[in-house]
């Protein structure tokens, strides 16, 4: 696994990591030192974490607290990318209560996957502080965690495969139009079979997961180019102008044109619209 620390010292650290490890890969047992939040850009892994195994991929979020054991499996595909925000244990509290960090994972879901391609765009030069964005995504996930309970159902691991296989298909495809019925062929399920395992398993629903995944694609757009938020919002695969507008407005609690102005540096903005999170 290669590690590139990207912010070091004090009561934050970042750190790039891309993993090669695949099915063929026996895992191993590891503990987390710190409280950490892993937001995962590429790929995908298990991660068998206080009893439970999550299945994450291309925008969900690993949880961990220092002293927990954990396992990451490589048992549907080779190689993952993931920015890890560590925090200093009195940070950590004010993000988020003892429940928060013993999620374990945090589904893709689209305040977390937008403000996480906003620190993804910090990690890479844009002028936003990379310890600014690294709160604002952790406390983006504390809200999605709190206002969701955990899922506990017992899911073959087959049927873990074909949801991960299917999530991948769809997250290369997002930018392009998929109807649930293409989906669950693609798993061969039947449409009401795919969407009840696909739930299960990776805790959104198809639709949810391909919206996402176009918001995704929109955000690292709007931070890291200088494309016209048309053309943005066109390439990622929303059909309508107005539609993404208020789908991004929804996830981000700004516009497209704000968040832009925000990954630009413009600090007022952020503080304005998101600081008081991290105070709740």
């Amino acid at each position: 696994m290669a590690a590139t620390t990207l912010l070091a010292g004090g009561s934050i650290t970042a750190v790039d990591y891309c993993c090669n490890r695949g099915p063929a890969d026996p895992p191993y047992p590891e503990q987390h030192d710190s409280f950490l939040v892993a937001y995962v850009r590429r790929g995908s892994f298990g991660y068998r974490y206080r009893g439970h195994t999550h299945e994450l991929i291309a925008g969900s979020v690993l949880l961990g607290r220092p002293g927990d054991e954990y396992l990451c499996t490589h048992d549907h595909t080779c190689g993952d990318e993931c920015l890890v925000f560590s925090f200093a244990p009195y940070v950590a509290e004010t993000i988020g209560g003892a429940a928060f960090w013993q999620t374990g994972c945090v589904p893709p879901a689209a305040a977390a996957m937008v403000f996480g391609e906003l620190a993804q765009a910090a990690a890479t030069g844009v002028e936003i502080g990379l310890d600014e964005a690294g709160l604002l995504f952790a406390a983006s996930c504390a809200g999605v965690a709190t206002a969701q309970p955990p899922r506990r159902i017992g899911i073959s691991t087959r049927d873990r495969h074909r949801m991960v296989e299917t999530a991948l298909w769809m997250e290369s495809l997002a930018h392009e139009q998929i109807c649930l019925e293409a989906a669950a062929g693609t798993a061969g399920l039947s449409p009401f079979h795919f969407l009840r395992l696909f739930s299960a398993v990776l805790g959104v629903t198809p639709h949810q997961y391909l919206l996402r995944a176009r918001l995704r694609r929109a955000a690292r757009s709007l931070a890291g180019s200088n494309s016209s938020i048309t053309d943005i919002a066109f390439d990622s695969g929303f059909a309508d102008l107005s539609n993404f507008i208020r789908t991004f407005h929804r996830a981000a609690g700004m516009s497209p044109r704000r968040f832009r102005q925000t990954a630009g540096g413009a600090r007022n903005i952020f503080q304005e619209h998101h600081c008081a999170r991290l105070l709740r």
